[in-house]
Formats: structure tokens, sequence, C-alpha cells
């Protein structure tokens, strides 16, 4: 009996693994949000986030995570930011060290500028633990845009991600 119940365990934990690597999200065009947020990280999310403000589908853009030792001026020569663009429309956020910490310190710019919506871009697949904090993070009724790069993750970052999705859905309580 307890054989069983342990192999039945085993088979969903594998079977959830094979559908989370399996489905990867994808990248959105076209949907217009408040924001665009963007948790550092991946390759490609930056750029990404920017090219959502530049093709005008979000008015603003948040940096979460960045090194404290980074400026504006170095953020925008590494990742050739217009002026104009750093200037009015992206703000970097020092706070956060983790998913969940990009979580709360999104939240609360969200909260400031009274946002209503967000494009939410990272990495395929970081995508669904990262909404998932976000989700739980952000005002209640926000809407979220999963905007996800795509990537190439070896079987090693989708099997810790993985597992890093099943603890953040314990830690807030299940369903994911």
């Amino acid at each position: 009996m307890i054989l069983r119940f342990v192999a039945s365990l085993l088979l969903i934990y594998l079977f959830g693994f094979l559908g989370f690597a399996l489905t990867l999200p994808q990248a959105v065009s076209g949907q217009v949000t408040d924001a665009v947020m963007v948790p550092t990280g991946g390759p490609g999310r930056i750029a990404r986030g920017i090219e959502v403000v530049e093709e005008g589908l979000a008015r603003e853009l948040f940096v979460s995570g960045v090194d404290p030792e980074v400026k504006p001026k170095e953020f925008a020569a590494e990742f050739d930011v217009p002026a104009r663009l750093m200037k009015c429309c992206v703000t970097l956020g020092y706070l956060a060290v983790d998913t969940r910490s990009n979580a709360g310190e999104a939240a609360q710019w969200m909260k400031e500028n009274e946002f209503s919506s967000v494009r939410l871009v990272t990495t395929d697949w970081h995508m669904a633990r990262a909404a998932s904090e976000f989700a739980e993070a952000l005002p209640e009724g926000t809407v979220i845009v999963r905007d996800a790069v795509k990537s190439s993750p070896d079987l090693a970052t989708l099997y810790l991600e993985y597992n890093k999705l099943i603890a953040a859905a314990i830690s807030q309580g299940l369903p994911i």
C-alpha cells in the first residue's frame, strides 16, 4: 500500500515535470499594458522589455533586481537604451535579490504609479514561478500578461526550476 502511494507520487511528479518542460510559454505580441516588468537574471529579458516600450505596448519599464553598483548611465550604455527613453520611461529597482523580492519590489512600484496592468518579461523556463510570485504580490485585480523570452535550457535548469516552482506553490498554499 505504501509502495503504491509512493509510486503514485513519483509518477505525478514525473508527469508534472514533463508537462512543465514541454509546455514552456511563448512570447506575446500586440497586447498593450500600463507597464512592463523585467526581473534581472537571464539573457534577452531587458532587451525585450525595452522593445515593448519602444513599440508603444507599455508606457514604462521597471527593471527589478539591478545590482546597486550599476548606475543608470551604465545601464543605458550596456543595453543601448536611448537617453530620452531612459529619462521618461525606465525605472531601475535595486532592492530585490530573488524572484519573490522582485515581485515585492515591483508591487510597490505598481502601487505608487497606480498601474492596473503589467507585462511580465522573463525567460520561458522562469515564467511559471515568476508569474505565480508576481500574482501573489501585485495589487488584487492587476492584469498580468506573460511575455516569455525564448531560451534553450538544459535539463538541469528545468529540473531545478520545476522544484523551485513546487516549493513556491507550497509556500503560497497551492494550487500552482
